[in-house]
Order: structure tokens, then C-alpha cells, then sequence
């Protein structure tokens, strides 16, 4: 009988969490893409504005991606210069959940940054969640090969990192054919961002941050279907 208690317990623990967040997915949606970065040929999956800034990490026992230092980047216009981009897939409909703890120091701008509907280095939209809402800050952004702009209808008046050991849980949801973006940051049940935009209906998904330094674990993709690809982003 104990015996079976514990299976069931590691059942739960193992397994509950992943079926209670798939059971609020449309129906149509699966888990496209899941990386836990357990191995340092994780890093393998994405392409960075500068490789070099990026690393295989360990917090604690467990392994995470690290953006420690500043990339070496410059993009023609004004946008985030720390990227790194999945690049095997892109997709239109999605919900993307993602682990992420900010490493440097409070200001308000302190910020990491989620990518979405990503076509080219110029074309692309993100989330940057910061300290303190401005017109450059925590807010949705697009970039259109013109420098960004903000175009939430609904923001929060900034994010609260806590202390860089602290991790948080952000979650984006998409829904091209509404024009709907939310953006859910620790409580998944109400959203801090929405926006209503169709001017990238599909596109490459990333992590990173403006000008900052963080962590990232436990990266999951839902999607009704996805277009698979080989390009590279940054590099030729």
C-alpha cells in the first residue's frame, strides 16, 4: 500500500503539473518544444545575436541559460541588443511559458525580454518586462525596421524582479486571428500586458533582455502546428 501511495505521489509531482497546464489548452494545441537545458548541447538550439554572451549554467543542482554578459551586437535601429532565438521552429498560435530570473542590478529599466513572431533582426515583437513602466519599458513592442514601439492597451506600472536569485514564471499567449497578446508574469490567471496586433502572423521565438543579464529554465511551446526551419537569423 505505501508502495503504491509513493507511485502515485511521483505520479503527481512527476506528471500533474505539465497535464493541468495541457488541459487548458485548446484542444488543437501539443507541446511543440520543451528545453530543460540538462545538457550543454541545449545551448545548440538557438541563434544569439552574440554566442559568446550566452552560456549552459548551474543554479544549484539544476542547469539553466545564461545570459551573463553583454553581447556584441549592434542592430541598424533601436532595439534589444541580447538575443537568442529558437531556431528550428517558427509558429503563429502559440502559448509560451518560460522560468526567468534577473541578474543584474535594480534600475528602472532592469529588464528581460521575450521575442515573438521574430522574421529578421529588424522585424520582430517582444515583450520587455522591467522595474518601471515607461515609454520605453515594460510594455509590448514591435519592431517594423523602424526603431520599437510600445503598443500595449494594458500594462502594469512596472515588474517586480525581486533579488537575482529570484525566479518568476512568465507566459505569453497568442492568438493571430483575434489579434489577441497576453502576457501573464507570476500570476497566470490575470494578465499584466495585452495587445492587438496582426502585423506578424507567425515568426521565430526568443529570450533575452534590452541591455541586462539573466537566466532562463524550463522553456515550453504550445502550438496548433508549427513550420520547421534551419535558418539562421544573426549569422550568415
Amino acid at each position: 500500500m505505501k508502495r503504491e501511495i509513493k507511485y502515485l505521489i511521483f505520479c503527481f509531482v512527476a506528471f500533474g503539473f505539465d497535464s493541468l497546464i495541457s488541459q487548458d489548452m485548446p484542444a488543437e494545441y501539443r507541446l511543440v518544444y520543451h528545453q530543460d537545458f540538462s545538457t550543454p548541447q541545449a545551448i545548440l538550439d538557438f541563434d544569439m545575436t552574440d554566442p559568446s554572451a550566452w552560456k549552459i549554467d548551474k543554479t544549484g543542482m539544476n542547469s539553466v541559460l545564461a545570459l551573463y554578459s553583454a553581447s556584441k551586437y549592434a542592430s541598424r535601429i533601436r532595439s534589444p541588443f541580447n538575443i537568442a532565438v529558437i531556431q528550428s521552429l517558427k509558429v503563429s498560435d502559440f502559448v509560451l511559458e518560460v522560468k526567468l530570473a534577473q541578474t543584474g542590478k535594480e534600475y528602472g529599466h532592469r529588464d528581460l525580454c521575450l521575442f515573438f513572431g521574430l522574421q529578421d533582426p529588424t522585424n520582430f515583437y517582444y515583450v520587455h518586462l522591467a522595474t518601471t513602466a515607461d515609454d520605453h519599458a515594460n510594455n509590448i513592442f514591435i519592431v517594423n525596421d523602424a526603431p520599437r514601439i510600445k503598443i500595449a492597451s494594458k500594462t502594469s506600472t512596472g515588474t517586480d524582479w525581486g533579488t537575482t536569485d529570484s525566479w518568476h514564471t512568465a507566459r505569453i499567449e497568442r492568438k493571430v486571428d483575434e489579434g489577441s497578446i497576453k502576457v501573464f508574469f507570476d500570476d497566470l490567471e490575470e494578465p499584466v500586458m495585452e495587445a492587438s496586433d496582426i502585423h506578424f502572423v507567425s515568426g521565430h521565438i526568443g529570450v533575452g533582455s534590452f541591455d541586462d543579464t539573466g537566466k532562463f529554465d524550463d522553456l515550453k511551446i504550445w502550438a496548433p502546428f508549427v513550420t520547421r526551419s534551419k535558418e539562421s537569423i544573426f549569422h550568415e
